[in-house]
């Protein structure tokens, strides 16, 4: 007698979530042999001495489980770092949480303060784990169009969506993936519109140290009106080119921090030993996060300088690593369809901005990552000549 055993079938929690585009292109590039400005991470290797400063934690032997919140040296470098750039005393003990990764911050950050039925505000395109994240904590997303063609935020917009169910918005500067970043009086104006709410922030400031033109990152941490009721988010990983690490950190009011510790005590419970110890270490020399700025405008002038011989459209890009064009005046074809071509035909993979926005709109603009060696996007430059 054989007895047949079936899966039970699921009623997913996320019936928008396919493969995404990233995997879509990444695959679509290596099958084509394609330089792949596609996915925004680096094709270099971080400092050696970042290296050295993590293996040297991992051979004293600090390999075992830090504290929940991460290691104190290391909390203490953050709240550092935070009052030289942005004026502002966070308590490392109470008010600093290291992360793994911006990401796990940003869903943790959610799923500690959004409760069933919240509002929050998304300004898109916005990227990719926003949405999904407000999803899963029973949240709806209210989604509000960044101005097309300067992706600078709408007022008006961000007011007019505002409701008494809202919870949170989330913003992010320098911003991904337009190259946008707000002003000073961007950030008062928000601050002035959320002065009489209870709305929180969640601030995604992954490139605060990737701002050029000698402008300067506002971070919500250095507006009194808006720390008191944000979530900061950063990134080793994108300031020290390791992005594989998965290590970042928030820093939130204490009130705010106990109720983010909950959730990240149970879904992460902690980060990385050495990694942590070694990024501590690392901390006390500021130039490779002050200079990099200064070593990401040299990539973006020359891939922007190369761009100008095609007939693309550039944005602007006053930070992050990448850069979006527009593709009118080279095609007729969609944004994805475009991006199909363009690695198939041209060897070169960039991502659709469509992608960026729950309904797929299309502006005909796609993005490149240009954190790649002089090599690398020399090599792209060569081949998008031809257009």
């Amino acid at each position: 007698m054989s007895t047949e055993f079936s899966t039970p079938k699921l009623v997913t929690k996320l019936p928008n979530v396919g493969t995404t585009i990233f995997t879509v292109m990444s695959t679509l590039a290596a099958e084509k042999g394609a330089v792949n400005l596609g996915q925004g991470f680096p094709d270099f290797d971080c400092d050696p001495h970042l290296i050295d400063a993590v293996n040297q934690s991992m051979r004293r032997g600090l390999n075992q489980y830090p504290p929940m919140p991460g290691v104190v040296v290391l909390r203490e470098a953050i709240a550092a770092k935070i009052k030289s750039l942005y004026g502002v005393n966070y308590n490392p003990a109470s008010e600093i949480t290291i992360t793994a990764g911006a990401t796990q911050a940003i869903i943790t950050a959610i799923l500690a303060v959004v409760h069933a039925g919240d509002e929050v505000i998304v300004l898109e395109p916005c990227y990719d784990s926003y949405l999904p994240n407000i999803e899963l904590a029973g949240g709806i997303a209210v989604r509000v169009p960044l101005t097309p063609g300067t992706f600078r935020p709408d007022f008006d917009k961000i007011t007019a969506a505002i409701s008494s169910k809202t919870r949170a918005i989330i913003i992010n500067s320098p911003h991904n993936p337009s190259g946008m970043v707000w002003s000073k009086e961007d950030i008062l104006r928000l601050q002035e519109i959320l002065a009489s709410t209870n709305i929180l922030v969640i601030a995604d400031e992954v490139y605060e140290h990737l701002v050029y033109d000698g402008a300067q990152h506002q971070s919500v941490a250095s507006f009194p009106g808006l720390a008191a009721r944000s979530f900061v988010v950063s990134s080793f990983g994108k300031t020290y080119h390791v992005t594989g690490w998965k290590i970042g950190y928030v820093a939130a009011p204490a009130s705010l921090s106990a109720e983010f510790r909950k959730v990240h005590q149970y879904n992460v419970f902690t980060v990385n030993t050495p990694v942590q110890y070694g990024v501590a270490d690392y901390m006390n020399n500021p130039q490779p996060y002050l200079q990099l700025s200064a070593f990401y405008q040299k990539k973006r002038d020359l891939f922007r300088e190369g761009l100008k011989y095609t007939k693309f459209t550039l944005l602007p890009c006053e930070g992050t690593y990448f850069q979006c064009v527009d593709i009118s005046a080279v095609s007729d074809l969609s944004d994805i369809e475009f991006c199909k071509w363009l690695t198939t035909e041209i060897g070169v993979a960039a991502i659709t901005l469509s992608a960026f926005y729950a309904d797929g709109f299309d502006q005909r603009v796609v993005r490149f990552c240009f954190a790649k060696k002089e090599a690398t996007l020399h090599a792209a430059l060569a081949r998008l000549a031809s257009l």
